[in-house]
């Protein structure tokens, strides 16, 4: 059955269904052709899902990003960015970078930090000469660095599914965020020199501009520093950090910077309401395909295949990353985190492998997979509002796609760049 479920599944992705209806097709067949599953077990996993405290964080932090984004914190960390980085050799390409690093404390979403980006800086970087290929390649690939820098929905979605702390999970992704945006801003300098790609119209900053600039964008940049106090210190939990930065985001935006109108929180409200029904939809849906998978003994028969092709923890951590590279490709990252989180987890954990690292580069690797063909949500994202031909896409951001892969195998060789920040700040 399950097997079958799996063939409905990818039917209904290439006919174009709603992936939550997908996966609500593909645990079809388990119910209503075996006699040992009732159809009302799966109504009362839908039901139990949504019973869980920890998962009130994304509703949380959805909400928290759009009323920032409405408030005018985006537009001051992109000013604070061309501050640190315009000067340099591929200037704005550069800006894009250090802009996802600073953004994901507020988006927490690769793909809105893709499309935010692509409004803002995509067409001032083609007007000023970069080829359509390489932007909307620098615009995708720096939006990753916003799946790993708190608050990481697909890291709360994961410590969720895998029951370990959130916390950490948000603390561990902070470390390889840097990894990235030092990684790519370094093949971002090479290419841009190679090609020609000047700096933008700005001098080298003295430091009286940068404060100037820091202190105009000191509030945004605030946010990340009290999530790392308050998990350090324990004056919050990942779920009361959303509930306090919807506060904290609310007063910023009207009597800080004030450019929070009810306008502006209408749109930051109706935006939410989607964003976040879409979330819980797919998650509900997940969870009774979950169940099947587990009811099917599909993590045992997996780990039994997995055992033949080797023993050894790193050659099985490497083979279970390189799956999820190709399931990125296929299927959205939160649906990827809800389906195989239980399948590869219990086999890593099995072998001594950290949960919070393997959590991490799983996130980040399936987040990856939005910007790759054939079905990238990122990649159509920036691609239509870029007006980039695939072909184009694929010739320039190629490049970028390998450093990432390079990053990848080397946080997952060298775990302790993962595990080193959450384990000072709150033990092992």
């Amino acid at each position: 059955m399950l097997l079958l479920g799996i063939l409905l599944f990818v039917l209904a992705v290439v006919i174009g269904l709603p992936i939550s209806f997908a996966l609500l097709l593909a645990s079809a067949p388990t119910f209503l052709t075996g006699d040992y599953l009732p159809t009302s077990i799966a109504v009362q996993k839908m039901v139990q899902v949504t019973q869980s405290y920890p998962l009130m964080a994304i509703p949380f932090f959805v909400l928290a990003g759009n009323i920032m984004t409405e408030s005018g914190i985006a537009r001051r960390l992109v000013d604070f960015s061309r501050v640190l980085v315009g000067w340099m050799v591929g200037g704005l390409a550069q800006v894009s970078i250090i802009l996802s690093l600073l953004m994901g404390g507020i988006a927490g979403s690769a793909v809105a930090d893709t499309a935010m980006q692509s409004r803002l800086l995509g067409g001032p970087m083609i007007a000023k000469g970069y080829s359509k290929g390489f932007t909307a390649g620098v615009i995708a690939y720096s939006s990753i660095i916003t799946a790993t820098i708190p608050p990481s929905i697909g890291l709360i979605v994961f410590g969720f599914i895998a029951n370990v702390s959130v916390g950490k999970l948000l603390l561990a992704g902070i470390i390889p965020g840097l990894i990235l945006t030092v990684a790519l801003m370094g093949y971002t300098y090479l290419a841009a020199r190679k090609m020609g790609y000047g700096a933008e119209d700005v001098e080298l900053p003295t430091w009286g501009d940068v404060y100037r600039s820091g202190k105009a964008a000191f509030w945004a940049l605030m946010f990340p520093i009290i999530l790392l106090v308050g998990f350090r210190f324990g004056f919050f939990t990942a779920t009361e950090a959303g509930a306090f930065v919807i506060v904290y985001a609310l007063v910023i935006g009207a009597f800080v910077y004030r450019d929070l109108k009810w306008s502006n929180l209408w749109s930051a409200l109706q935006q939410s309401l989607s964003d976040i029904g879409m979330i819980m939809l797919i998650i509900i849906m997940a969870a009774v395909l979950g169940h099947v998978i587990v009811l099917e003994q599909a993590p045992t028969r997996l780990a039994s295949a997995l055992a033949v092709l080797s023993d050894d923890p790193t050659v099985t951590l490497l083979l279970i990353l390189g799956f999820l590279v190709v399931a990125g490709m296929i299927m959205e990252a939160t649906v990827n985190v809800l389906l195989l989180t239980p399948l590869f987890l219990p086999i890593l954990q099995a072998q001594g492998h950290d949960p919070i690292h393997f959590g991490v580069l799983m996130v980040t690797i399936i987040t990856m997979g939005g910007n790759t063909p054939p079905i990238g949500v990122g990649m159509f994202t920036v691609c239509g509002m870029l007006k980039v031909s695939i072909k184009d896409y694929i010739k320039g951001s190629t490049p970028f796609l390998l450093v990432m892969l390079s990053a990848f195998l080397f946080m997952a060789l060298v775990p302790n760049v993962v595990t080193w920040l959450p384990n000072q700040m709150m033990g092992k």
